[in-house]
């Protein structure tokens, strides 16, 4: 059944190497259940109904369903018209193979209750999303926000402050050397591009650092600019609306402005009391590496300030009553520390702000307070301030206590970035994950989840991983080895709560641009509603670091069994044209 042909590499001037190019080929698992599910080399459509209901567990598959894949089949020239009795092995190799029998249900599938308050959702948050690079230097922009948005971000950062002449309002991280961008600028591609792939609601953060004309400015730029998309309550709500109820609607969320100078005066008393000197050490360090790197800066409280919840000296405690009126969704610590800003409030509901490292040290003493505050109230996590290259940090930590807006830098990329990724395929990709109800409810004991506790195994997620295809097409010949073909290995892992966190690895295929791996894996799971799946697959390099080949996140609550097809993206989380796995997925 494969074909074969033939690979030249050059090793010096005189010598060539000659390697075999092996066409894609059925693994033995597939040959043997495309002969259990047909007839004398032909599956019907009766036939793919039952493969579909007992292999790929799709308990509802109609017959229907199974002659609309052949149709499909037929559409993608995978079947042609001397196939119309049904499928051949080769055409039931190409489905399993193919984009049309995905791990995960397609976009804009929303299957989730959207009926909940916001706060009981996780919600796809950028940061500073107007910066096309780093934090330092690059250029503020509406590019970032518009690409944000169609790959269904639902909260958008903006840093407002006065133009030069003052009479006008820019967006540009302060105290840095990044270019403006006119705030009208950035309303408008938000409105144009808001809804583009999800029509749940967009909220806008906004980082005040305006004169009372401005806000007034501001209030009236914003207003005619969403118009009715607005939502803008008369008071302070007591319970958020929930996703459904404000679809195609605007929210702002900002601290009331009256309230700056007094959180600039609790945030200075607290930051003397808790600086930690062992991490300022360390800290200082990767200052000092990142100082030369872009001789800017330097890791000030001011480089690490909450962007909603710290006060420019120029800000003034009166505000524009316009502007006050827009916000939605208010912001604040408030007086006292962490249990103050922690406290629940039965009449209203608000959003908090911490850094990355706020959150580190608050899970370790009061854990608890934070789930629980965070089934009423939202909770925001933003990256430490010397992150100065737009890099992330890991969001479990965020995720696992409930925290519904952990605001990543979207321009970059890195592990981190790819877990976020994986998170917000889940629900359709439309920006709004429900939260597992372990993080909504206290249990029979009125005991709150702990995500450090050592639970029983719910379920335990078996994956096979047969194959791999898609890089001779998508790579030139040479990116990986200029003497040889690539020698690839995939790792497959679980990114959770720690009890469920582990990495495992195949073998390495020498040689071979369509590797067959065929390995099996077992994963015990405890918390599987907010385990994600890893996937990467690297080309493996005796002298040098090892050639990045692939990766994806899939959310495991997701995941459709049996036989899929699994594609791969870039470091970025761009989709490659060809590159994709072929795995099977069993709950046991």
């Amino acid at each position: 059944m494969s074909k074969q042909t033939k690979q030249t590499y050059r090793v010096c001037f005189c010598f060539r190497r000659r390697f075999k190019v092996v066409a894609v080929e059925a693994p033995t698992d597939v040959k043997k259940l495309f002969n259990d599910y047909s007839d004398n080399g032909v599956m019907t459509a009766e036939n793919l109904q039952r493969f579909l209901v007992e292999v790929q567990k799709e308990e509802n598959a109609s017959l229907e369903d199974a002659q609309n894949i052949m149709n499909n089949l037929h559409e993608l020239k995978i079947l042609n018209v001397f196939h119309r009795r049904g499928l051949h092995l080769d055409a039931f190799f190409k489905y399993l193979f193919a984009d049309i029998n995905p791990p995960i249900n397609p976009n804009r599938r929303i299957h989730h209750d959207m009926n909940a308050p916001l706060s009981h959702y996780f919600i796809y948050t950028g940061h500073n999303s107007y910066l096309t690079g780093n934090q330092l230097s690059s250029d503020c922009s509406d590019v970032p926000i518009i690409q944000a948005l169609h790959k269904g971000v639902r909260v958008i950062e903006l840093d407002i402050w006065p133009n030069s002449a003052k009479d006008d309002v820019e967006v540009l991280h302060g105290g840095t050397l990044t270019t403006p961008v006119a705030l009208i600028k950035c309303l408008r591609s938000i409105k144009e591009h808001a809804f583009a792939v999800s029509e749940y609601p967009v909220v806008i953060t906004l980082e005040d650092h305006l004169t009372t004309d401005l806000q007034a400015k501001t209030a009236e730029m914003i207003t005619q600019t969403f118009g009715d998309m607005l939502f803008s309550p008369d008071e302070c709500l007591k319970e958020f609306p929930s996703p459904a109820t404000l679809k195609r609607r605007v929210l702002i969320s900002t601290k009331p402005p009256k309230e700056y100078l007094k959180a600039k005066e609790v945030k200075e008393k607290d930051s003397t009391k808790e600086k930690d000197q062992d991490d300022t050490e360390a800290w200082g360090r990767e200052v000092s590496d990142l100082k030369a790197r872009y001789n800017d800066k330097d890791d000030s409280d001011e480089a690490e300030a909450d962007d909603d919840d710290e006060e420019d000296p120029t800000s003034q405690p009166n505000t524009a009553p316009e502007y006050k009126r827009l916000i939605a969704i208010h912001a604040g610590k408030g007086k006292g520390g962490l249990s103050d800003w922690l406290r629940v409030d039965p009449d209203k509901v608000r959003r908090l702000s911490l850094s990355e490292q706020e959150l580190g040290k608050a899970v370790v003493t009061h854990s608890k307070e934070i789930i629980r505050f965070t089934q009423r109230n939202i909770l925001r996590i933003y990256p430490k301030g010397i992150r100065f290259d737009s890099s992330n940090y890991n969001p479990f930590i965020a995720w696992t206590h409930g925290a519904q807006m952990v605001a990543f830098n979207m321009q970059g990329y890195g592990r981190s970035l790819w877990l976020m990724h994986g998170m917000f395929r889940a629900n359709g990709g439309c920006g709004y994950v429900k939260k597992p109800d372990i993080l909504l409810k206290a249990g029979p004991n009125n005991e709150i989840f702990d995500p450090e506790a050592n639970l029983p195994v719910k379920t335990t997620l078996k994956v096979t991983v047969f194959m791999g295809e898609g890089w001779y097409y998508d790579f030139e010949h040479t990116h990986f080895d200029a003497y040889s073909p690539p020698d690839f290995y995939a790792r497959i892992g679980i990114a959770g709560v720690r009890a469920d966190v582990v990495m495992k690895k195949t073998k390495t295929l020498e040689d071979n641009w369509i590797p067959t791996w065929d390995e099996q894996f077992e994963f015990p799971l405890t918390v599987p509603e907010l385990a994600l799946l890893r996937i990467e697959v690297h080309e493996y390099d005796m002298s040098e670091k090892d050639d990045f080949a692939g990766q994806t996140c899939l959310p495991v609550s997701e995941l459709k069994q049996g036989i899929r097809a699994v594609p791969l993206h870039n470091r970025k989380g761009e989709k490659y044209n060809s590159v994709k796995l072929l795995m099977r997925f069993e709950f046991m």
